[in-house]
């Protein structure tokens, strides 16, 4: 495994856990209403639906892959459409619709755990995200490769769980959040752009016919 892989991998892991997005809010809301560690336990619980949605995800890509680079390059086309317009959304984005965030869960861990494995989007984020980033490096891609895959990038997520951590647990962090929710958004919508436009230069041209 080249190193840039490695980091590709990392970096696809702590992305998807780290881009605001309805679990890293409630996370905020949580931690704010009844501590750390009750922010802890939400998200150790969220680390179930992360797990199950990454590993699909990349069971999806090594997938496509092995039937052939066209099935991936297409994947990462549709990849980097769809990447493209979750920025241009967020960079759209003019006011918060988020409600109150002050409430008591009982039980933070299963309510992680129901959270991250109900969230819509969450697969189709995942498949994106970590085609994009993995799009440079698809020739490498098999099988025996899946564990370490998904070893890789768990460990970039929590790194990202472990940040998020470190900031969430006190009201004036989830004031500071919310006052600057269209920015940090807005800015997650470039990086999700960037993203989208480096699946489409590695696809696109490995689609269109060769001359000669």
């Amino acid at each position: 495994m080249t190193p840039s892989l490695l980091f590709a991998l990392l970096a696809s892991g702590f992305v998807y856990g780290i881009t605001p997005g309805p679990g890293v809010l409630a996370l905020f809301g949580i931690g704010a209403a009844q501590g750390r560690q009750a922010g802890a336990a939400f998200l150790c619980g969220h680390l179930a639906g992360d797990l199950i949605w990454c590993s699909t995800a990349l069971i999806a890509i090594v997938g496509a892959q092995e039937i052939g680079s066209s099935v991936f390059d297409a994947l990462g086309v549709l990849s980097g459409l769809y990447l493209f317009w979750l920025g241009l959304r967020a960079i759209r984005t003019r006011r918060s619709t988020i409600g109150p965030l002050e409430w008591q869960i009982q039980r933070p861990f299963w309510h992680g755990v129901v959270f991250g494995l109900t969230n819509p989007k969450a697969y189709p984020v995942a498949l994106a995200t970590f085609t994009a980033l993995l799009a440079g490096h698809a020739a490498a891609l098999d099988w025996p490769m899946l564990p370490m895959l998904m070893l890789l990038s768990f460990i970039g997520g929590v790194a990202a769980y472990a940040i998020l951590l470190g900031v969430v647990g006190t009201s004036q962090v989830r004031r500071l959040y919310l006052r600057h929710e269209l920015a940090i958004t807005r800015a997650s919508g470039v990086i999700f752009i960037g993203f989208a436009l480096n699946a489409l230069l590695h696809a696109v041209p490995n689609l269109l016919p060769r001359r000669g």
